[in-house]
């Protein structure tokens, strides 16, 4: 009967669970939440490496369903104990609607914590992005900033208006009543630039990188510096937020995190070489290719030609002012609120990432050996 009674309870629900960062925080919690008994997974496009993760000790539960469907959200969210929301269009080159880029991520995130509160579930862990801070559309640099650093968050461009005001919701919501009279205890964690495993945007680097010959040509300066954090970092900070936030809700409830670890401060494109390079690419050039107004110019062109042809068809470069103007400002995050609040210390080194982000590269298709 003691045995019983100290058995594994709670119910987690991870809501984009089978995007990049949701099948790490997945995984992390198989492996690492000891109390677990059910965990679901929540997600739009469920994938074929859920089936194996059905053979453990913990229950896992496979939920095909869409964050602005609020019933489905609701029967999701109903009996969870802890919601990690990651669900969210990510989406910087113009390839989603702007209505449709509020829907997922502003209306999504209301739906989510209006089911926490109809279902009497406390805790509500948020998936936010740098992007809510900036680099802003001016470009103002961010140099060794933390949450509480001064800093103009103006946006134009549809993906971090919404996740900013997602964050914002999502804060405001810490303290309201949920069914059974408890507060709801919110908080949000900010990412940087995130690398690793399954990271699209790498693929399409080294692919870019490969039909060039094994060449990439630079194109932002090497003294423009951007954080970065290994997606197992940031994937056991979500995992450590949500053990935690329960004994320690008045300190963490409605608070901001930024997730970091100890990836070296570098520009974007000699960041990814640390990665790229040992898998044969090179990067051209120890100045850009184009000077900084022309590059502005082409982005300009690339944004008319997007809404000239969206009609038409999905025109969607790499190249359009917002991009041009992250990777043209630096930002870089030094701070240690997460290990202050709760402990917080990376579970993977520098050169344990670097080493296992270099493995995934090498198995790409098409990946020079």
């Amino acid at each position: 009967m003691a045995e019983s009674a100290q058995a594994p309870k709670l119910v987690y629900l991870v809501t984009g669970g089978c995007g990049f960062l949701g099948e790490h925080i997945v995984r992390m919690l198989l492996e690492r939440e000891p109390k677990l008994r059910e965990l679901r997974i929540f997600d739009l496009h469920l994938s074929p490496w859920l089936e194996e993760l059905k053979t453990g000790p913990v229950q896992v539960t496979a939920i095909q369903g869409d964050v602005t469907q609020a019933h489905e959200v609701a029967a999701a969210v109903a009996g969870a104990h802890v919601v990690i929301h990651t669900a969210s269009l990510v989406d910087v080159f113009g390839r989603a609607n702007p209505k449709t880029i509020h829907e997922v991520n502003v209306q999504g995130t209301m739906n989510v914590i209006e089911a926490c509160v109809q279902a009497g579930t406390q805790f509500l862990v948020y998936t936010s992005s740098m992007e809510v801070v900036g680099p802003n559309f001016k470009g103002h640099p961010f140099y060794r900033g933390n949450e509480d650093t001064p800093y103009e968050a103006a946006h134009t461009h549809p993906y971090p208006c919404s996740k900013a005001l997602a964050e914002r919701l999502v804060l405001e919501a810490n303290g309201r009543k949920v069914r059974g009279g408890m507060p709801l205890v919110t908080c949000a964690l900010r990412p940087t630039g995130i690398y690793g495993e399954g990271h699209q945007i790498m693929r399409d680097f080294y692919h870019q990188g490969l039909r060039l010959g094994g060449r990439l040509f630079r194109t932002i300066p090497a003294s423009v510096e951007h954080g970065r954090v290994y997606v197992g970092n940031v994937a056991w900070m979500h995992v450590l937020v949500a053990r935690e936030l329960p004994p320690r809700a008045p300190l963490m409830g409605g608070q901001v995190y930024f997730c970091y670890d100890k990836s070296p401060y570098k520009s974007y494109e000699d960041f990814n070489m640390e990665f790229l390079g040992p898998c044969g690419l090179r990067l051209v050039g120890t100045r850009p290719l184009l000077p900084y107004w022309l590059l502005f110019i082409l982005a300009t062109l690339n944004a008319l030609l997007q809404y000239l042809l969206r009609p038409l068809l999905l025109y969607t470069p790499l190249l359009n002012p917002y991009t041009l103007a992250v990777a043209n400002t630096t930002f870089t995050v030094s701070t240690n609120k997460a290990q202050r609040h709760f402990g917080y210390e990376p579970l993977f080194s520098w050169e344990d990432s670097r080493r296992r982000t270099i493995r995934w590269v090498q198995t790409i298709k098409g990946s020079v050996q």
